[in-house]
């Protein structure tokens, strides 16, 4: 009844406005007002809660449920199948479904939901190991960023032993994977390949550490119990460790690559062409709740945490949660770190869908074989604007500075925006990208696939 009556009030509303200003445009509805969108129990699904809090969604004519799924596999199946309309995805996922790794779908982006918030933590025991190898300043405190330079005599020592070294990411797709692959390889040790067309998936083709998927709540524990001596993981499940007295976090994505893009919402693209203005509005408030996020260096993140701790969101303690959403980041037990951009929503174009990063996580793809054969500069391109949707994103940040709720210094120009970053090279290997140019970008690296290389 209450949707049926906003509705009307917005229609007769709407016939006012236009008599009295034949000029004024009409009212937009939503193809589809009732949406379920999924997400996993991370602190980066935060512009979902807030869009749903602060009722950025309804000031769209939207009633969202959202919805935690159990892991990253039935959250994208669910999407695939119409069980969800949307959700927080792993900037991979939308890639390698499109490219037909793992399950073949056409899914798309038209925001991304933050950059940075992961971290790589080890076992106390590898710690302890590690820390004879890593310099210390002047108050005996290991100096950041920790390479895995310190980690390689620790793997050596169990390949030498005949021990596998084995270590947690959240998806064969993941951010995590790819990250803790790089720096891995950074420091020297051979993170594995895969062979899908050999039908070897595992990743694990000539590794020196053995990389497999834990679910991110799962990682604490699996953890503890000996099962992987380290793991690679969102937020709050790093801080969860230091919290547990079970681990402790050597390195944050930050560290490894600036401002890295993180995840991303993603929707099939058959719901997206049958649901344009739905899927506009729903950038929209999620612009909004990006916005809100990072508004006044952070102020509002107190209470965010507040609600992400809210069983139905994230569910963990307030303050392991407020450990890193607050501005600093805990590595071991009382080494507490100023780190103001270890969660950035909506600063630096963090929601703006880039095609440099498309191509960053495609490279990577082929780097690991996931991607078997060598790809033409142009095919990045090609699949990386089939899947990265700037032109929505443009038409809802638009929307958004027309009715005054954000300003266009907000956003990038969209007028002269091509799309790509200018190149980055604030990673732990000083290597530098150049999304422009991703066969010469692979060939720098000395772990890897580059070339015509094909297992």
């Amino acid at each position: 009844m209450r949707r049926s009556f906003m509705k009307s009030a917005l229609v007769l509303a709407a016939g006012v406005a236009t008599m009295s200003s034949p000029l004024t445009s009409a009212v937009e509805y939503a193809e589809k007002e009732e949406l379920k969108f999924g997400f996993i129990k991370l602190t980066d699904m935060a512009p979902l809660a807030i869009a749903y809090e602060k009722g950025y969604f309804e000031d769209e004519g939207l009633y969202v449920t959202l919805e935690a799924q159990a892991n990253w596999k039935v959250l994208l199946d669910r999407v695939i199948d119409g069980q969800l309309d949307g959700a927080h995805m792993l900037a991979g996922q939308p890639l390698g479904a499109t490219i037909g790794f793992g399950t073949k779908a056409d899914i798309i982006t038209a925001f991304s939901m933050d950059l940075n918030g992961n971290g790589i933590t080890v076992s106390n025991d590898v710690w302890e190991q590690m820390k004879v190898h890593i310099p210390k300043d002047e108050n005996g405190k290991p100096v950041h960023p920790i390479k895995a330079d310190a980690l390689k005599p620790v793997v050596d020592k169990y390949k030498a032993e005949g021990k596998p070294f084995n270590m947690g990411m959240v998806f064969p797709v993941s951010t995590h994977n790819y990250e803790l692959r790089y720096w891995l390889a950074a420091g020297g040790i051979n993170p594995g390949y895969y062979a899908p067309h050999k039908a070897d998936t595992s990743g694990q083709i000539d590794a020196d550490a053995l990389l497999s998927v834990t679910p991110p709540p799962q990682m604490p524990s699996t953890l503890e119990a000996g099962t992987i001596y380290g793991y690679c993981v969102g937020e709050p499940w790093n801080q969860q460790a230091v919290f547990k007295g079970i681990g402790v976090p050597v390195i944050t994505d930050y560290e490894i690559w600036k401002n890295n893009p993180e995840k991303v919402f993603g929707v099939s693209k058959g719901w997206a062409e049958k649901n344009p203005i739905t899927h506009k509005k729903v950038v929209k408030a999620m612009i909004r709740a990006a916005e809100w996020l990072d508004a006044n260096n952070n102020a509002n993140r107190p209470e965010a945490v507040k609600i992400l701790s809210k069983p139905q969101y994230v569910g963990a303690d307030y303050d392991v949660i407020a450990n890193s959403m607050t501005g600093t980041f805990e590595y071991e037990k009382g080494d507490v770190r100023e780190v103001p951009d270890f969660n950035v929503f909506f600063r630096y174009n963090a929601t703006y869908p880039y095609y440099s990063d498309a191509i960053w996580y495609l490279t990577q793809m082929r780097r690991w074989g996931q991607i078997s054969d060598a790809k033409s500069d142009d095919w990045y391109m090609d699949i990386a604007k089939k899947v990265y949707r700037p032109d929505i994103y443009a038409e809802a940040a638009k929307e958004l500075i027309k009715e005054a709720k954000l300003k266009a210094k907000d956003f990038p120009d969209f007028g002269t925006e091509t799309g790509f970053k200018p190149p980055q090279s604030e990673f732990i290997d000083g290597i530098t990208y150049d999304g422009t140019k991703p066969n010469a970008y692979l060939e720098k690296f000395n772990i890897g696939l580059k070339s015509d290389d094909k297992l």
